[in-house]
């Protein structure tokens, strides 16, 4: 492993065109934040960069969606990604945004470099238009059937069912996401960077780490689905990529540059220039020199990513730095897999999805069981799942059960036995270790085996195996308790009370070796133990390196005599009702959104649902109902708890159209209800029946109402 004087690390930066998922986290930020904050926790010179992606085509299609500004759209998110990500504990050093001035002139001075340096292929060729909307539809702007997996909604970049990278010709069936026409082919000139002229390269810096004789990486760091995925890439060869569009949002070509007139720069030229923008930033913030970071060879570059953003990181922006000719290449790309939820794909469109900020909402002060959980399960190579209940098991049994249990039980027995005070030891105690066998060193052996578990996390983490340095932190917990549990100090306390000084001094330091050990992955229970021990909280400023130092050397991590605080709960339990409430949550929202698309509480998943029969239909019992009462349904923004009559009876709804109307603006309308859908509880209240909505192009949704001398409780048909 090649050793560096300093670290660029960066997480893929977030569309800010919705908010942030676990799928997030999982994929790009964890990780990234564990790894920054160990190298600091080392001593390094490490830097995190970070931003929002705000002119991505996702992005001004939200804007049409919502009937908003493309900067609306990204200031609203981009001020709620800052607040989650920093509640959450991810720990940047710069989070900037794309739309930022200083963006757009570090990425116009990447396009006048590679076009002054002739790297770049002026043509002109069709391209999607839609005749509807009058203009040219970037990749994002086209969907159709993937010509690999049959996915009938894969975009023109990309299917994100598969993962195959497309072009927007080679999908089945196109059309327009503004209009829903089939767009035509008109002529359009751009500039393409001509990839492959770099495939030798590229294909020695992947495969052997190396290009013309210099070494980048070592090509065995690598995982094995991010050097395959690049391998497949190449092998079928790569042809010349459009690096402009024909949009309205975004960073122009320089005007300069003849033919630039409405021309911006393709988000995947924009987007990654991103984090040299951010590091400018905090290098101005910081009154430092940012150069180092990106053009020196004693730095490493780290980018943190989901592998559906392989190809970008791995083949595109690198074929840029180097082709630019001053910047340093990745030393390693540690792209995790996807993360599923409860036993399905994680689906932003159908609100099938664990919000991280509604999470921090709910159970607040609960972010390091949401990171434990997280990481546990993180999908370092191969898909992974997060459910509640394995949330709820991984708390209760391993953070109470283990981690809480083994602190609690020393801190309240310091207190117990000496006030609070550390207490002095015999060296020669003969004791029993975690194996249960007895030790006449026994202080000093268990310190040499703490050093050596603790050795074994830090290499977890130095080799991207996240989850295996967490399971290594709580076998550090375990071997604790099974001190405790062998030696029984609370029984041995009145036989030999020297001996439990040495098991209470070598637990608290096993203790003081946690609350350093656990901040790359909990950083808030950090907090908490330092607090607890009455010990300086944690800096990120070599602690970790200063403890291995001491415990080679033969010396402790907490002195005796030192005075500890009071013991506290270092987690809790979560109950039953509380992972039930989010499992309704979860359904009721997904149904919810749904509702939204089609203004009934299941949407169909396209324009025009499949074909039914007539007996089908006239299963359906659509009745005229009147709504006579109304109130939001406590914590859940969208539902409103409404009363129906039906004039033979009364019907209670839960409907998802809070974020339309109010409770008063209801009250009073005359309504459509299908009566005989299947009754369904969402949170906690029986819905009993759905309201038939109508949704307009901007998502306004509105009664499909009878007229007002229709009776309550009339049959349609």
């Amino acid at each position: 492993m090649r050793q560096f004087n300093r670290y660029l690390v960066t997480s893929a930066l977030p569309y800010a065109n919705g908010p942030l998922h676990i799928g997030h986290l999982a994929g790009a930020y964890l990780s990234a934040d564990i790894y920054v904050r160990f190298q600091r926790l080392m001593g390094k010179d490490i830097v995190y960069i970070c931003g929002s992606d705000e002119h991505g085509a996702a992005v001004t299609i939200k804007a049409l969606k919502e009937g908003k500004t493309s900067q609306e759209i990204v200031d609203k998110y981009h001020s709620l990604f800052k607040k989650t990500f920093h509640d959450i504990g991810i720990s940047f050093d710069m989070y900037h945004r794309t739309s930022a001035q200083i963006h757009h002139e570090t990425s116009q001075e990447f396009f006048r470099s590679l076009h002054a340096q002739g790297q770049f292929i002026e043509k002109t060729t069709d391209q999607y238009y839609d005749e509807e909307a009058q203009r040219f539809l970037a990749d994002r702007y086209i969907i159709g059937t993937c010509p690999n997996c049959g996915h009938e909604e894969a975009y023109g970049d990309q299917c994100e069912k598969c993962g195959s990278s497309l072009s927007p010709r080679e999908l089945i069936n196109p059309r327009s996401t503004i209009s829903g026409s089939k767009p035509i082919l008109k002529p359009t000139t751009h500039w393409f960077l001509p990839l492959d002229k770099y495939e030798a390269w590229l294909k020695e810096w992947i495969e052997k780490g190396e290009v013309d004789g210099k070494e980048y990486h070592d090509p065995a760091e690598w995982k094995n689905h991010v050097v395959g995925q690049c391998k497949s890439w190449l092998e079928n060869g790569l042809l010349p990529r459009s690096m402009t569009r024909d949009l309205d949002w975004g960073v122009d070509v320089p005007t300069e540059i003849p033919g630039s007139e409405g021309k911006k720069l393709y988000v995947w030229m924009d987007a990654p220039i991103g984090y040299i923008s951010a590091t400018k930033q905090w290098a101005l913030d910081q009154g430092k020199d940012w150069e180092p970071y990106w053009k020196s060879e004693d730095t490493a570059l780290i980018h943190f990513i989901g592998k559906d953003n392989i190809v970008f990181h791995c083949i595109i922006f690198p074929a840029i730095l180097k082709t630019e000719g001053s910047y340093i290449l990745p030393v390693n790309v540690p792209a995790n897999q996807f993360m599923n939820l409860e036993g399905k794909k994680l689906s932003t469109s159908k609100n099938w999805a664990v919000w991280v900020h509604e999470y921090l909402e709910d159970l607040p002060g609960k972010e390091d069981e949401l990171r434990y959980c997280m990481i546990k399960n993180m999908p370092e190579t191969r898909d992974s799942e997060f459910t509640w209940k394995g949330y709820q098991d991984s708390t209760n049994n391993e953070l109470v059960n283990n981690l809480a249990n083994f602190v609690n039980r020393v801190l309240v027995l310091t207190h117990k036995y000496y006030e609070g005070v550390v207490p002095a030891i015999d060296q020669d105690q003969q004791l029993a270790g975690p194996d249960g066998e007895m030790d006449i060193s026994f202080h000093d052996s268990e310190l040499i085996r703490l050093f050596d578990d603790l050795q074994e996390l830090a290499s977890g983490i130095r080799t991207y195996d996240f989850r295996g340095g967490l399971k290594t932190l709580m076998e550090i917990s375990t071997k604790g308790n099974q001190i405790l549990q062998f030696n029984a100090p609370w029984k041995l306390q009145k036989e030999d009370p020297e001996a439990v000084k040495t098991i209470m001094n070598l637990s608290l330091q096993y203790v003081a070796a946690i609350s350093v050990a656990c901040r790359p992955f909990m950083p808030f229970t950090s907090d908490k133990l330092r607090s607890m021990l009455s010990l300086s909280p944690i800096k990120e400023q070599g602690e970790f390196d200063d403890m291995l130092f001491r415990l080679c050397e033969g010396e402790v991590l907490i002195e005796e005599g030192h005075k500890i605080g009071e013991a506290k709960h270092l987690f809790t339990r979560i109950e039953d009702k509380v992972i039930e409430e989010q499992k309704e949550k979860l359904v009721a929202r997904s149904a919810s959104s749904e509702a939204n698309k089609t203004a009934v509480a299941v949407a169909a998943e396209s324009d025009v649902k499949a074909e039914v029969t007539f007996d089908d239909f006239t299963k359906m019992d659509i009745r005229t109902a009147k709504i006579t009462a109304a109130e939001k349904v406590p914590k859940a923004d969208k539902l409103l708890q409404i009363q129906l009559d039906l004039g033979f009876e009364q019907r209670t709804v839960v409907s998802g159209i809070a974020e339309h109307y109010t409770p008063d603006e209801v009250i009073g309308k005359q309504v459509c209800l299908l009566a005989n859908l299947a009754p369904r509880k969402i949170r906690g209240v029986m819905s009993q029946g759905m309201i038939l909505m109508a949704e307009d192009d901007s998502g306004k949704l509105s009664f499909i109402a009878p007229q007002d001398s229709w009776p309550a409780g009339m049959k349609i048909s």
